[in-house]
């Protein structure tokens, strides 16, 4: 079984504290969505890089996809499609997340639960060392937490991370 990749959307794909600049940043496109709960008002400003989804697709011959993201299943319809990626699983987060246990971020306890004792890659922009040493203890599989800057999104770099980290598995 092939490890899973865990993605989240703001962040990583979108990089949202990139907005304040008068263009988004090279190579990403401006869209205008209205996901459940932002019908009302304007239209949520949402930052996305096509290549991205290239980026993850040349990885599914090592990982399986999935969605780590509080967008849960409406990822499949409003990012996915922007990305060229097909619909993917997704964890499902009970209700607004609080803090997780001994002050981790309120997903982390929820990403250990999905994998069920698989090895994962997480890309998120909150992960902290909180996070990754509550996963060591909790998690008895290797896992990479991959913090990423909501200012600038996934780059290069962490996407030769994520291949590097699942070849050193043998996977």
């Amino acid at each position: 079984m092939k490890p899973l990749l865990l993605i989240d959307v703001d962040g990583p794909l979108n990089p949202f504290a990139a907005l304040a600049r008068r263009r988004p940043p090279q190579g990403y496109r401006r869209h205008l969505m209205r996901p459940t709960g932002w019908e009302a008002g304007d239209p949520l400003p949402v930052l996305l890089n096509p290549e991205h989804g290239d980026e993850l697709l040349t990885l599914t011959d090592r990982f399986e996809l999935a969605w780590a993201t509080t967008w849960k299943a409406e990822a499949n319809r409003w990012i996915a499609p922007q990305l060229g990626l097909p619909a993917l699983p997704h964890v499902e987060w009970p209700g607004l997340l609080g803090p997780g246990p001994d002050a981790t971020y309120g997903k982390t306890q929820h990403v250990v639960a999905y994998a069920d004792g698989r090895p994962f890659a997480w890309v998120d922009d909150e992960i902290t060392d909180r996070d990754r040493a509550w996963v060591t203890v909790h998690h008895p599989a290797r896992a990479l937490l991959l913090t990423i800057d909501p200012r600038v999104g996934l780059v290069r770099r962490d996407f030769d991370t994520l291949a590097a980290w699942v070849a050193d598995a043998g996977a």
